[in-house]
């Protein structure tokens, strides 16, 4: 028996316009779909773009006759007027949409949200251009579709497919790229994904079966132009710098603790310091007396300078208050660092060569190096030490 995960909300929207023979069986499709497969709460929002047929009204019978159904009507066209409109005010985890025809396999939409619901991509599309995907269409559409992605890929977009009508974004990611997106018709798709691009945002990408709807009434060349004007549009801003947002570089990548993107560097060019001084200092010692004291001298000397450097420089203490504890349990970190170095010099046979055993303790002190800073951060410096 299927069980539902409550904890995620995934909201699925179907632009529609004069769909009034279509939508109905749609709808009770893609419900039927959801209700039987998918492993989390959804929400189906019917997005009536000012239809001038019985669309509204059938949009609210179904909205009233189906669970997870909503409705929703705005007084202008375009597909991404719909989409602005509804992911903006949207509450749930990853706000998706697909074409009403369900062009595309229902089959493709938990590999399209999985991703972002788990935190491994930012946004998601179908992509008919894949080795892997199985795509029935007329030529013209084929030659059009191909040449418009060809074209994107010159101005350097990475993504394979920007027209598919099938997409999921994480919404926070939405919500934020959204103010920028100027196109309310079909050229909303390309700019929200050369934004997301441009911004270091991750895209991941699902070959989909896909069978091309012979009544679809988009006017296929049309839309081609008004695609070339929103892709000078975009390149104009681009060139001028006014394309750039204060979006973070990844939105949903977990953000590093406090204080520690300043401190990383500091302790990067303290650690390297006192890795060449280690190096010489072994390699002089290993000359007069055995390996293993050798190196338990060197990293010894080395831990106490690295302790010193970084007390002052990475992590700003300054005064000899608490230098000689801090000293005692940087010490510690020492021992981590003795114990890898010396079991990987003791592992080794005592026929190899003394540039080999550089390569095993420089590996084990990279080892030690990212144990070292932790316990520094979390424990020896921890402001909340200092303070009490």
């Amino acid at each position: 028996m299927h069980t539902t995960l409550k904890t995620r909300l995934v909201e699925v929207v179907v632009p529609v316009y004069n769909e009034q023979r279509a939508l109905r069986d749609s709808i009770g499709r893609l419900h039927a779909y959801l209700s039987g497969t998918f492993p989390y709460d959804y929400r189906i929002t019917i997005a009536d773009n000012a239809s001038t047929d019985n669309t509204w009204q059938l949009a609210i019978e179904l909205a009233a006759e189906l669970p997870h159904v909503r409705a929703v009507h705005l007084d202008g066209k375009g597909r991404g007027r719909a989409l602005r409109q509804v992911w903006s005010e949207s509450d749930a985890d990853v706000v998706s949409y697909m074409d009403v025809d369900l062009s595309t396999d229902l089959d493709a939409f938990l590999p399209l949200v999985a991703p972002l619901l788990s935190g491994h991509s930012d946004l998601a599309i179908g992509t008919r251009l894949a080795r892997a995907s199985r795509v029935v269409r007329g030529p013209k559409r084929e030659f059009i579709s191909r040449s418009y992605n060809l074209l994107l890929h010159l101005m350097g977009a990475k993504f394979s497919d920007a027209q598919c009508g099938f997409k999921a974004v994480r919404t926070e990611i939405a919500q934020a790229l959204l103010p920028a997106v100027e196109d309310e018709q079909w050229f909303f798709d390309t700019e929200l994904l050369l934004l997301a691009e441009r911004h270091g945002l991750r895209i991941h990408e699902v070959p989909v079966d896909w069978v091309d709807d012979p009544d679809s009434r988009v006017d296929v060349f049309q839309t081609a132009k008004d695609d070339l004007r929103g892709l000078v549009r975009v390149a104009r801003k681009t060139l001028s710098g006014a394309a750039r947002i204060p979006v973070p570089a990844r939105v949903s990548q977990a953000q590093l603790p406090r204080g520690m993107a300043a401190q990383l560097p500091k302790f990067a060019v303290v650690g390297v310091v006192s890795t060449l001084a280690y190096l010489l200092l072994f390699s002089g010692l290993r000359q007069v007396i055995p390996v293993l004291m050798a190196n338990a001298i060197a990293l010894l000397v080395t831990a106490v300078a690295n302790t010193a450097a970084n007390r002052r420089f990475t992590f700003g203490v300054t005064g000899s208050a608490g230098a000689m504890r801090q000293q005692f349990e940087g010490l510690i970190a020492f021992l981590v660092g003795l114990v890898l170095t010396t079991g990987s010099l003791a592992l080794l046979p005592a026929t190899v060569s003394h540039g080999v055993e550089l390569v095993a303790v420089v590996v084990a002190n990279a080892l030690a190096t990212l144990v070292r800073f932790l316990l520094l951060r979390v424990w020896v410096f921890n402001p909340s030490r200092r303070t009490s």
